[in-house]
């Protein structure tokens, strides 16, 4: 065996002829990976190797000089794991993350990906991965609608015109092809405005509209995708009343979200990985829904304390594997909690990278020819 180690370099724009916006592809994958997550071939970070990953944060008033204060989104991040099945590879995803970004023109996060051979740690490739982590995300709602949304669907309402929004709308048109009408809401006129445009040049067979409100876009729609990122606290986040919701709606979180009561007893609840949120809770204090506020927090926070049996906090894997019945009826709603986690990047890179060697993609870099130190 040669001790040379060559390793791939992908730029975002060779990310992207590799394919890393085949919304249809990753929404396929994110599938495959669901499945084997719910089987348990995979490792994260952690103890019970469900870990999100690290995280270093900044103090309010940093005591030594250079060191950085704490804002909006203002951290670095680790989000480590291996992922078994056809993919047999391990992977890290590192960014570091500021909302001032957007004053330089830049994203609010950062991100790179190393993908690694699963036996020698050697790195495999070193690749752009802001469209890497915004396609993975996107596609999870997909897998969601797919398998919980109504076949006949055909209005969405986005509430939060953001990125992650834009992604997801593409893998709902992906998944149910007969989507006609986009029903948006936002806090800023400029963010509503950028989505219409982008939504209008990138799927002409639609009509894209501004709504007032997040009462608006819910009311009459077939699926709801909800991204408004927002202080911690229940109080602050947006909330979603029984009587907006029409029957047999899919209503998809990627954020913050409370839920009227009479909704949360009419509806079904369903997490892309259960698993994540429970290791989550484990970490914060009690309710955890109150620091971080996702839907799958709030249900575990609820079946903690008793309001909620353990089988009504449902699992994708479980459903797509058929050990779970989807949609029994045109009239169920579905509350879908998306979370992300680290095994969504391992495995779309790992399709990324092998579709950039098929194809002769990227730059390759040597690491060594012989080790200076073995």
């Amino acid at each position: 065996m040669s001790s040379t180690i060559d390793f791939l370099y992908l730029n975002e724009p060779d990310m992207i002829r590799a394919g890393v916006t085949d919304m249809s592809a990753c929404v396929d994958t994110m599938s495959d990976m669901l499945v084997l997550f719910g089987k348990g071939d995979y490792r994260m970070a952690g103890t019970e190797n469900n870990s999100h990953g690290a995280q270093i944060s900044f103090p309010a008033e940093p005591a030594f000089p250079g060191m950085p204060a704490d804002g909006p989104d203002r951290r670095f991040m680790a989000m480590p794991a291996y992922l078994g099945g056809d993919f047999q590879t391990a992977g890290c995803k590192w960014y570091g993350s500021n909302v001032a970004n957007k004053q330089h023109g830049l994203p609010r996060s950062i991100l790179m990906f190393t993908l690694n051979d699963k036996d020698t740690g050697a790195p495999l490739a070193i690749m752009s991965a802001n469209l890497l982590s915004a396609y993975r995300t996107g596609a999870i709602p997909g897998v969601g609608a797919r398998h919980l949304a109504r076949e006949d669907a055909t209005v969405v309402g986005i509430i939060g015109p953001g990125p992650m929004n834009r992604t997801s709308l593409e893998a709902f048109v992906a998944v149910r092809p007969g989507i006609r009408t986009v029903k948006v809401a936002g806090r800023g006129q400029a963010g509503v405005d950028a989505f219409i445009a982008w939504a209008r040049e990138r799927f002409s067979q639609l009509q894209v509209e501004q709504v007032p409100d997040m009462e608006s876009a819910v009311r009459g729609s077939d699926i709801v995708s909800i991204a408004v990122p927002s202080p911690s606290g229940s109080a602050n986040y947006p909330r979603i009343e029984d009587d907006w919701v029409s029957p047999g709606a899919f209503i998809c979180c990627s954020a913050h979200l409370a839920v009227d009561e009479a909704l949360v007893q009419r509806a079904r609840h369903v997490a892309d990985a259960r698993r994540i949120y429970q290791a989550w809770a484990e970490e914060l204090p009690a309710p955890a829904h109150e620091t971080v506020g996702i839907w799958g927090m709030h249900l575990c926070d609820r079946v903690h304390d008793g309001r909620m049996a353990p089988e009504q906090f449902e699992d994708l894997g479980e459903i797509i594997q058929g050990t779970t019945p989807g949609r029994r009826d045109d009239d169920e709603v579905f509350v879908f909690s998306v979370g992300g986690m680290p095994t969504e990047d391992v495995a779309w890179a790992t399709v990324v990278y092998r579709n950039a060697l098929e194809k002769g993609i990227g730059t390759t870099l040597r690491l060594w020819d012989a080790p200076a130190l073995a």
